[in-house]
């Protein structure tokens, strides 16, 4: 890339003047300017109606209606009324000639170019990408690093939705890396904010040997899809897409607004045998709710159609007055999803496909780790390897010595998880053990733990004004630990996540953990989590239970240990830990945190209160109350599940 050598005084002042003239005469304001528009001023709302013709009409009736039905429009509906959040170039370009970072609600409106203005935590912007099943080109890779050496903190993060996120970027820079990433063939256009967010699809679309469809190119068309229809931004709030196609990864797609889950139906059925998709709507964890069947069977042709008409019920019929409640799952509540799919039929050519769940068959089985380590593709003589990054984080050499390796070792592709890690794929069999060195000699491992293999963890307080902990270090921190107390002979997952946004998903983990400030004495507090025992996804579709708060950081480690290993001693011939967590009561769970050097028998007494050992998991509310002490220092055993609307709903997963 040319050198920046960066503005002088003479040619910002030029510059600002410039592009002020040039907004003045668009009649476009810069809220920034303070002669233009002081920062503390209310938004006004505009007057203008926008043409008739215009797609993007659709916002403005919905919002008319949620007005005239008595409620009030949130500030961030008016900001969107008042200004497209795409005409803002010449502001943002005025902005960075100053050295200035947005203010007031422009700092919502700069995330529907993913631009992500994170103070207090960092004086900067964070760029988030859109990549469509998470998959990008050695290529691409390589830019990026570039692009994160050159303008921003020299790292890139890899996010639970199979993307990229450059952090401190800073203030002169927005559009230098916005140009950056278009010239690579990529985009952030509605990355952030109110708006369709990157497109998840399995990890190894198109090599796995188990897959029934590979959905890159479901992912591909939904993604140009949306960059060219202007009314599927700014909707009434985040919105979560997902493809899976059968693989032995998996995606989560239950855990989001629109789940694409393909099954094959066998012949004998009322329709032709083949692959089709069932469509899950209205999933969000952190609000506790896995997404619900729609009871409709589709063709792999008829999903974009089908997620748009979806995404249109979203647009006319969310809620634009409470942002805790506008998210497609309180719609579902609201309607039902059959008026759901009522109304979306509207914006359908053809009728809803409806089937029953027994046409089609049986999943097959999900691989919990499957993307860590060398596995074979279902192309003969090739395998991918899975790349783990400390605290999924790679420097932009590192970045950079990916894509150098996948273009001599592979076919130049690398795919991004949920799980946050890389693959590389397309390797000959004959390169392997070559291909590894090069990867160990970056610094990433291919061959890790079954603790280290599962560790999520959002951004955390480094990164992020909502995060109560340093959920990065205290995974690192984890995970070092436990490596060198405890070899478990599957895997595991622990998701760390710094606020009850939840961007990690802290449910849907083996072991959860929600951070929180614990009282250590006096006015002090530190850093601490909440536990959450037996989530899952898929097969194991189950939100985990709350069993201690107020857990130190520097505790967790060694609460764990403990907890683990009273799992190895106490669990049933192959019990997974999922299993073994939701056949026990929380109580029981709970004194299992406890250390048998300190309370003797206690945590084995508790166990054992049942018939042959095997205390059924209680159904109820719990058995050890919400705020109860029971005599562990730090730690509080409760029953708690997470409760629709509480908090604030997820911004900044990715």
């Amino acid at each position: 890339m040319p050198g920046n050598p960066g503005f002088t005084e003479d040619q910002k002042q030029y510059l600002e003047g410039f592009i002020a003239g040039i907004a003045k005469k668009r009649g476009i304001a810069l809220p920034n300017d303070a002669a233009a528009q002081p920062a503390a001023q209310p938004i006004a709302e505009s007057t203008d109606s926008p043409p008739i013709n215009d797609p993007t009409v659709i916002h403005r009736l919905a919002q008319d209606r949620a007005v005239a039905a008595g409620g009030t429009l949130v500030p961030e509906e008016l900001a969107k009324r008042a200004k497209n959040p795409f005409d803002m170039w010449d502001e943002i370009a005025a902005n960075a000639a100053a050295g200035r970072f947005p203010k007031g609600t422009d700092v919502f409106l700069h995330k529907f170019h993913g631009l992500f203005y994170v103070a207090p935590n960092q004086d900067a912007f964070m760029l988030r990408l859109r990549l469509p099943g998470g998959i990008l080109s050695a290529h691409q890779a390589i830019g990026l690093a570039d692009i994160a050496e050159r303008f921003g903190g020299g790292n890139v993060d890899i996010t639970t939705r199979a993307n990229l996120q450059i952090r401190e970027i800073g203030a002169a820079h927005p559009l230098d890396v916005l140009t950056a990433i278009d010239e690579l063939g990529l985009s952030s256009r509605g990355a952030g904010a109110d708006n369709i967010r990157n497109l998840t699809g399995s990890p190894l679309a198109g090599i796995d040997p188990q897959e029934l469809i590979d959905t890159s190119s479901l992912t591909r068309a939904l993604y140009h899809h949306i960059l060219n229809h202007r009314e599927l931004y700014g909707l009434p709030r985040k919105f979560n897409i997902a493809f899976d196609g059968g693989g032995r990864v998996g995606v989560l797609e239950d855990t989001n607004d629109i789940g694409f889950a393909a099954v094959r139906v066998g012949p004998g059925k009322p329709v032709p045998e083949g692959v089709y998709f069932r469509m899950l709507l209205g999933g969000i964890t952190g609000h506790g709710d896995f997404a619900t069947d729609s009871g409709v069977l589709l063709e792999p042709g008829e999903a974009i159609a089908a997620a748009a008409a979806i995404v249109r019920v979203f647009i006319d019929h969310g809620d634009r007055t409470d942002r805790k409640r506008a998210r497609l799952k309180y719609l579902i509540e609201r309607w039902g999803i059959e008026k759901v799919m009522a109304e979306a039929a509207q914006h359908l050519p053809t009728p809803w496909r409806f089937a029953p769940a027994e046409w089609y068959e049986p999943r097959g089985p999900i691989d919990k780790h499957g993307h860590v380590g060398v596995h074979p593709q279902a192309q003969p003589g090739l395998s991918y390897i899975g790349i783990v990054a400390r605290a999924s984080r790679l420097s932009a050499a590192q970045l950079r010595g990916i894509g150098g390796i996948a273009e001599r070792h592979g076919s130049g592709t690398l795919r991004l998880t949920v799980w946050q890690n890389l693959i590389l794929s397309d390797v000959p069999t004959a390169e392997i053990a070559n291909t590894i060195a090069e990867i160990e000699a970056l610094g990433l491992a291919t061959n890790v733990s079954a603790i280290r293999g599962g560790l999520v963890a959002c951004t955390g307080n480094a990164g992020c004004k909502f995060a109560l902990a340093d959920t990065k270090r205290h995974a690192l921190a984890i995970g070092d630990h436990l490596d060198g107390q405890i070899a478990l002979d599957q895997p595991i997952n622990i998701h760390l996540t710094g606020c009850p946004n939840s961007c990690a998903q802290h449910y849907i983990g083996d072991i959860g953990l929600l951070a929180t400030k614990v009282d250590s004495g006096g006015d002090d507090e530190v850093g601490g989590y909440h536990l959450v025992v037996g989530g899952g996804s898929g097969r194991e579709a189950t939100l985990g239970r709350e069993i201690a708060r107020d857990i130190p950081a520097d505790e967790v480690p060694h609460r764990l240990e403990t907890l683990l290993h009273s799992f190895l001693g106490r669990r049933h011939a192959d019990e997974s830990f999922h299993a073994f967590a939701n056949r026990h009561r929380v109580d029981e769970l709970a004194a299992l945190l406890i250390d048998d050097s300190i309370t003797g028998k206690k945590a084995l007494s508790a166990l054992q209160g049942g018939e042959g050992g095997d205390p059924p998991r209680s159904g109820g509310e719990g058995e050890v109350g919400i705020g109860e002490r029971s005599g562990i220092p730090h730690l509080t055993p409760t029953l708690s599940a997470p409760k629709g609307g509480e908090g604030v709903a997820p911004e900044d997963r990715a």
